[in-house]
């Protein structure tokens, strides 16, 4: 099987903890030894959030005052080299040596009229206080929102509309390569009125990218991996049930959170919908299962109803 895994961000960081190199390989590692699990026998591509690693290189690079801070595209582009340099080798650690691996930048196109520029919803970086937000938005201009129960900066996410990179990423899954792309929803950029293609100030959504990337690649499975085993109808009270499978009709009229499992339910629907193929929501732990159809919640439009555990 052809299969794109999206990790969510807990594979590389978990709330909460701080941003180090060592605790960020710690938890790719984790991730790694868990997506090794399913590489014999199928092609492998995985996408990866990097809302984190985004927000601190925007810190450090602002803390540099010779230079104006580089723009949003840039640091993406630097995050994917970083994070796709440590599941390749982590990786590289638990599958055979002739395995080949692969990063790629990945530009993605998006629409410069997409009303979220106009609506900052995407949230980098770490979680701040309410009253360290609020500084650190007046002193540089952020837009800030709640996340949980802190406060985080948000920045415009703008839906993918063309990956730019497919053809050398299916090249390459043919010679047998795990390939590394679309980390967190790929580099944003538009054409500008002269036809050139540029960098925007944004970031995608990782989900989104995810379920674009498997549909032009004719994955045969989406696999949205995060820290819980699936969507949960009345989730958070005494009565949450996760839900087994479901029509993409069905899932989409439950109405999930937005800043959480919102995005990663719209991306498993929108697979679903455009491809007639599954895709799954569920924890990463449980990957093997996943892809044996035993585990998560499965999305697909040859579901007849709606199934919870």
């Amino acid at each position: 099987m052809r299969i794109v895994i999206a990790l969510g961000g807990n594979a590389l960081l978990r709330r909460g903890e701080p941003l180090s190199a060592e605790n960020q390989r710690e938890n790719i590692r984790r991730a790694c030894a868990q997506i090794a699990r399913v590489a014999p026998g199928n092609e492998l591509v995985v996408a990866h959030g990097n809302g984190p690693q985004v927000g601190l290189l925007a810190l450090q690079g602002a803390a540099y005052k010779e230079v104006p801070s580089y723009p949003l595209d840039v640091l993406g582009a630097e995050t994917e080299g970083m994070i796709g340099y440590i599941i390749e080798q982590e990786l590289g650690n638990v599958l055979p040596f002739e395995v080949p691996f692969a990063t790629l930048l990945t530009q993605v196109e998006v629409d410069p009229q997409d009303p979220a520029f106009q609506a900052p919803s995407k949230p980098i970086g770490p979680v701040y206080s309410r009253e360290e937000a609020q500084r650190l938005a007046e002193q540089r201009g952020w837009s800030i929102a709640p996340d949980g129960d802190h406060f985080r900066r948000v920045v415009p996410s703008p839906r993918p509309k063309r990956i730019f990179e497919i053809r050398p990423i299916s090249w390459l899954l043919e010679k047998g390569c795990v390939v590394i792309c679309a980390g967190g929803g790929g580099i944003p950029t538009v054409y500008d009125q002269q036809g050139r293609l540029q960098g925007v100030e944004a970031v995608i959504d990782k989900d989104l990218c995810s379920a674009l990337l498997a549909e032009q690649l004719g994955a045969d499975l989406l696999v949205i991996a995060t820290d819980v085993d699936g969507a949960y109808l009345d989730w958070g009270t005494a009565q949450q049930r996760r839900i087994v499978e479901a029509h993409p009709e069905q899932l989409e009229r439950l109405g999930f959170a937005a800043g959480s499992m919102g995005p990663k339910v719209e991306a498993a629907c929108q697979f679903a919908r455009h491809t007639g193929k599954v895709a799954v929501i569920g924890s990463l732990e449980q990957i093997e299962a996943i892809v044996r159809g035993e585990a998560g919640t499965h999305v697909s439009l040859a579901a007849t109803g709606l199934r919870h555990a």
